[in-house]
């Protein structure tokens, strides 16, 4: 039975594909006999004549695999594009790092563990990236004698 005039017609009352347009396949004489986008219409209220939803693409890998990453997975060098600085960007690791040293340069200060012009020249040394970590300049203060009362510079 040739049903692709009706199958136009359903396309275009439902605003869809006349692939999405499914016919009752006890009602198919029924069916046959509406010529009319109105006759269309009411086969379509009375169920004969079905339009399927829309099919999405599905997510439930994408779900899956963020779980995963969730936990650490899938993270390893063959998941990974861009280069290292991209990962970790340098200056947002800077940020961070100088940060933390002028902020233990600040405590040192304020507990009077260190002197003012040895703040400031540290302060300075850190500026330039002298420092590693916040242990390094522990470590320095500590070998170069910097500490307020012990050593020879205060």
């Amino acid at each position: 039975m040739q049903l692709t005039v009706q199958r136009r017609l359903a396309a275009y009352v439902g605003n869809c594909s006349p692939n999405r347009v499914k016919f009752s396949q006890e009602h198919l004489s029924e069916i046959k006999e509406a010529i009319t986008k109105s006759d269309i219409r009411s086969l379509i209220k009375e169920g004969l004549i079905v339009i399927e939803p829309k099919q999405g693409t599905s997510r439930g890998r994408i779900r899956h695999n963020k779980a995963q990453r969730r936990k650490g997975r899938q993270r390893g060098t063959g998941s990974r594009k861009g280069t290292g600085n991209v990962r970790n960007h340098g200056k947002t690791a800077w940020i961070s790092r100088i940060r933390l040293q002028r902020m233990v340069l600040r405590i040192l200060l304020g507990r009077d563990v260190i002197s003012k012009d040895v703040y400031r020249d540290l302060y300075h040394k850190a500026g330039g990236g002298f420092f590693r970590s916040r242990r390094h300049i522990l470590l320095y203060i500590e070998e170069h004698g910097l500490k307020k009362g012990k050593g020879s510079n205060a």
